[in-house]
């Protein structure tokens, strides 16, 4: 089922999860062991993030190194199929314009076709390890919205190719990113949401959020969104802040402020039981507020802490 469908049927408080594929070399197993406890709660869907492949210079026998290309973390079209096939619950896959060409997307998407997968999130993804700014491939998307314009085309029957007639359509959901802080590229929040609304128009179906831990920054962006003509239903992205590495690991990567209340409650944690108790609450809190005021579901971004995300929804639902 699409996910605004699973919006527009909700009677009742509806979650999602948000997971990592695990480093190449690793079992499925860690996923289901943090996703078991999770299916509890009963999710409309799970996302799976998608990572570009990174260049590494390995060592030749002959002493010199060339630069290779590795992808960590493969994987996330075959966890999709997976998760749908053990929990019955949609998945979610992200699709990247960072390091892929735009034939290797629309063979993507044939096979998450094939496979079942009626929902994608398309995000423009982070720039290379090695790279300050994000750089296209040269055969690939810059921007977000070329990609969502592609899978457009695509449900409308229209391949790469010519000489494709009457070529199958697709049926995808199309969710974008949405940044209640703003994108850290963006010059200010009114042409973030601008650009979000290019995306919208282009046919994006809706909003997931970048994380957040004040909630007021959400109700604006809300508002904002509205002001500038955007009806697209936005789902909140929540994370739990637990340890104190966080407290400078995240506001960095993701740009995010940290409230200086959870600042200090964390910063107090004798133990790490005790900063996730504070995570807990907090989460906990940000919940039963936004669900007061009627945000269209939950977005849990899981990464790590399945557990806090578990008594979390305990106590919620």
């Amino acid at each position: 089922m699409k996910v605004t469908e699973q919006l527009a049927n909700a009677t009742d408080t509806i979650i999602s999860l948000e997971i990592l594929p695990p480093t190449k070399g690793k079992s499925i197993e860690s996923i289901y062991q943090g996703l078991d406890p999770l299916m509890e709660f009963k999710p409309s869907f799970v996302n799976v993030t998608y990572h570009r492949a990174e260049q590494i210079y390995k060592k030749r026998e002959d002493g010199n190194f060339e630069r290779v290309e590795i992808r960590k973390r493969p994987g996330t079209v075959g966890i999709c199929a997976a998760i749908m096939n053990k929990y019955k619950v949609e998945a979610i896959p992200h699709l990247i314009c960072g390091g892929f060409t735009k034939e290797e997307t629309e063979n993507a998407l044939i096979d998450l076709h094939f496979l079942g997968v009626n929902n994608v999130l398309a995000l423009r993804g982070d720039a290379a390890s090695n790279e300050k700014f994000f750089s296209a491939h040269p055969h690939g998307h810059r921007y977000a919205e070329d990609l969502v314009k592609q899978i457009i085309s695509l449900n409308k029957g229209k391949y790469m190719e010519d000489d494709i007639i009457d070529g199958v359509k697709t049926n995808f959901c199309i969710g974008v990113a949405g940044y209640p802080e703003k994108h850290f590229e963006a010059p200010n929040l009114d042409t973030d949401i601008e650009y979000l609304k290019r995306k919208i128009e282009f046919g994006a179906d809706y909003v997931t959020t970048q994380m957040f831990f004040n909630n007021d920054h959400f109700y604006n962006y809300v508002q904002r969104c509205k002001e500038h003509g955007m009806n697209a239903p936005i789902i909140p992205g929540l994370k739990p802040l637990t340890g104190k590495r966080q407290l400078n690991v995240i506001p960095s990567i993701f740009n995010v402020e940290v409230p200086v209340e959870l600042y200090k409650a964390i910063m107090d944690a004798k133990t790490e039981a005790d900063s996730d108790q504070v995570g807990t609450e907090w989460l906990l809190y940000q919940c039963r507020e936004l669900l007061k005021n009627k945000v269209p579901m939950l977005h849990f971004y899981t990464l790590g802490k399945p557990k806090v995300i578990y008594n979390v929804l305990k106590q919620l639902l």
